[in-house]
């Protein structure tokens, strides 16, 4: 789950957003209690589900008032959620993710997956990020940049200031873009 993913990131020392699992209506109210005052009273609430696609099917939103944000859990909590990626019948949704809100300048896409051909962890990256990567993919897959991971050798730095550049970072965004996909690498290959 989501949640699970940002607890490892933030163990290896990667930025995270403050966000709380909650399986409750109460714990909902808490996290937003704790959560909304450092985003003047906004929250994003997110069911947590093996899925891509939550956000289209209304199991993601921006809310920014406790009551809506248990309202959300009450009508999440205990149902299925069906995306794209899910069969009819859905994901069931057993917790919930309150995470705090962040400005979003831009938004990039990077992933870990393993190649079956070549059986290594392949990271992708590109400048399009959002929900639509399989479009992107068919679209414009020159827009996507792969590196593939040595088995024995994990990830090498060059590796991870490759992606950087490719993004388009410079600076200090490129150092720490190059740490973040460093860490990524190191996560994957233990």
């Amino acid at each position: 789950h989501e949640y699970q993913a940002k607890e490892i990131f933030a163990s290896h020392g990667m930025p995270v957003l403050g966000s709380v699992v909650v399986r409750s209506e109460e714990e909902a109210a808490q996290a937003y209690k704790s959560l909304s005052a450092n985003t003047g009273g906004k929250v994003v609430v997110k069911a947590q589900i093996h899925a891509g696609g939550r956000g289209k099917a209304g199991a993601v939103k921006v809310l920014d008032s406790q009551a809506a944000v248990q309202e959300m859990v009450r009508q999440f909590l205990g149902s299925r959620v069906v995306t794209y990626q899910t069969d009819a019948d859905g994901q069931p949704v057993h917790q919930m993710l309150v995470e705090e809100t962040c400005d979003i300048a831009h938004e990039y896409y990077l992933s870990a997956v393993i190649d079956r051909t070549s059986r290594r962890i392949t990271f992708m990256a590109s400048t399009e990020g959002g929900v639509e990567i399989e479009e992107v993919a068919q679209a414009t897959p020159e827009k996507i940049h792969t590196i593939m991971l040595d088995p024995l050798m994990g990830i090498l730095p060059y590796q991870a200031r490759e992606i950087a550049l490719k993004l388009g970072f410079k600076d200090a965004q490129f150092k720490q873009m190059s740490k973040i996909v460093y860490a990524l690498g190191e996560i994957f290959v233990k």
